[in-house]
């Protein structure tokens, strides 16, 4: 398929480049997902992403105890307090994670061509010959000419802030490396990752579980990022950690490849996870640089297709330390919406960078340019085709609403849903105007108690491209039955104009249960 096809039918005209971007009521339809740490996690600066655009907060376990992590997380809900914008929680495992730990903290400098060995015996001091790991089986897993990089976090192509080894010789559980690049790493932590080695590591580690079952249960996090996931069992696996643990049977697994084996079980791991993370930081040298960005789209089409978040990582790296990202970085994050990313993944531009707000919003500015110019038609068509005929109810219906919504240029859809899958299946058909998606509260009891679900559905649509959610009042539960009530659409109604989403003369395309039957309406607002 030509690639051209990609983009606008018509030629993009040069002078939409030269007028200058109007500010719009919702950022970009595309999400971001944002690592808080020790440079966001004040409630000033937490406010000025979510201002900026941040729907997903990250909370990544591979460094920080609970206690840190629970400290910023109380200062989330107090930003989203104040900032009235919603946020999901998402809690990054360590997973089958090498750590080089050095105690001292002090920068430790690689000359290229001298050798450094790596050894499991945490007793020892960190120095520019000798790195103590926290894994002991690396001497029986690798093997003499193996790649090994060692970075802080991810791997970055700044080979400043990583070095590249090649294994010489294994010592009993010692492993001697041959320094490839000078490089210095700062710091007290630092990733190791050999190149196409699997790691004998569960992918849900003893610490992992502890993590979940703690902090985890005690915040109902909305999503769990699993790092390093490998085959479906790894998903089937972590499903059924999460089901016995009361309050997480509704937390959403995404599955975070950054392997070559991931990638080669991608489709059963996609079929058996909620969503995709693709992890382009270790995959990069997990593969060879020039074959990342087919696997991105190939990973992303399935994704789609599925209609279940992916989700893109490693974008403004030189943000991290700068103001401005570079054109390749401006470049590619444009790509990895017209790709059909829903979310992209910020780490250590938020989590450690020196401009986590200004990092949101130029991701945020970013997106909105590439959906003004994505091809919405012939997504569309390749979606339709792809689930083929005859089409279940939900498809049909979900299809038709973006179908008539584009076909009377609406400026939005409204869908009332109970468990967020109505509002999932039209955002799969990637309408060009934002989903607002209404969640009604259901009663659930127990022998105990009465409690409302809908706040997890909500939560869990601020990961998925063009969705945006809104929790229906409860109140209203008794007066009449939902599907019904015309007062909440007022109620919607009157959201979106107040917000500035929709203006008289408008059209509005509305999905909902009337009775046994689902009806997709347009109304025409009055003045």
């Amino acid at each position: 398929m030509h690639s051209s096809h990609l983009l606008l039918e018509e030629p993009i005209r040069m002078a939409s480049i030269l007028t200058r971007s109007k500010p719009s009521v919702f950022p970009a339809m595309t999400k971001i997902v944002g690592t808080l740490g020790p440079r966001s996690r004040s409630v000033e600066v937490i406010s000025g992403c979510l201002e900026a655009g941040l729907s997903v907060a990250r909370f990544d376990f591979s460094w920080g105890d609970a206690e840190f992590h629970q400290e910023t997380l109380e200062n989330l809900k107090a930003a989203i307090k104040s900032t009235k914008k919603l946020c999901a929680v998402m809690l990054d495992t360590m997973g089958p994670e090498i750590q080089v730990v050095n105690k001292t903290g002090h920068p430790i400098s690689f000359e290229e061509e001298s050798l450094v060995v790596l050894t499991p015996d945490l007793e020892k001091e960190a120095t520019s010959n000798l790195l103590p790991i926290n894994f002991s089986g690396l001497a029986k897993a690798v093997k003499k000419g193996d790649t090994i990089f060692i970075g802080q976090y991810l791997f970055t192509g700044s080979e400043t802030a990583s070095v590249w080894l090649e294994v010489t010789q294994i010592d009993g559980e010692d492993v001697v490396c041959l320094i490839k690049n000078s490089a210095t790493l700062p710091g007290s932590l630092y990733t190791l990752h050999v190149s196409q080695i699997r790691i004998q590591q569960p992918t849900l580690t003893e610490g992992d579980k502890k993590v979940i079952s703690t902090w985890g249960v005690r915040n109902k996090i909305d999503f769990l990022s699993l790092s390093c996931t490998r085959q479906a069992e790894d998903v089937r696996y972590a499903r059924e950690f999460l089901s016995k643990l009361g309050d997480l049977q509704q937390t959403q697994i995404f599955a975070k490849i950054e392997t070559v084996e991931g990638l080669t079980h991608f489709d059963e791991i996609l079929h058996e996870a909620d969503g995709i993370i693709l992890a382009r930081g270790n995959l990069g040298i997990d593969l060879p640089p020039e074959k990342v960005f087919l696997f991105q789209k190939a990973a992303v089409y399935k994704c789609n297709m599925a209609g279940k978040p992916a989700v893109v990582t490693r974008v403004l790296d030189t943000m991290t330390g700068n103001l401005r990202p570079t054109r390749a970085e401006a470049t590619d994050v444009a790509n990895a919406v017209l790709d059909g990313s829903d979310a992209i993944l910020l780490g250590a531009e938020t989590l450690r960078g020196l401009y986590p707000v200004e990092t949101v919003s130029m991701v945020g500015k970013i997106c909105a340019e590439a959906e003004k110019v994505y091809n919405q038609d012939l997504y569309f068509k390749k979606a339709l085709k792809y689930v083929g005929e005859p089409m279940t109810h939900l498809e049909s219906i979900a299809s038709s609403a973006v179908r008539a919504a584009i076909k009377v240029k609406a400026s939005v859809i409204i869908c009332f849903t109970s468990t967020g899958r109505a509002a999932r299946l039209i955002a799969k058909y990637r309408p060009t105007m934002p989903v607002l998606s209404v969640v009604i509260p259901r009663l659930k009891a127990n022998n105990l108690h009465w409690t409302f679900t809908g706040a997890f559905e909500a939560r869990q649509s601020l990961i998925v491209r063009g969705l945006f959610p809104m929790l229906a009042d409860p109140r209203h539960q008794a007066e009449s039955t939902y599907a019904t009530d015309e007062s909440v659409l007022q109620v919607t109604l009157d959201h979106a104009k107040a917000s500035g989403l929709i203006k008289p003369h408008d059209r509005v395309v509305v999905c909902q249960k009337v009775g046994d039957a689902s009806v997709v309406k347009i109304i025409e607002l009055e003045d």
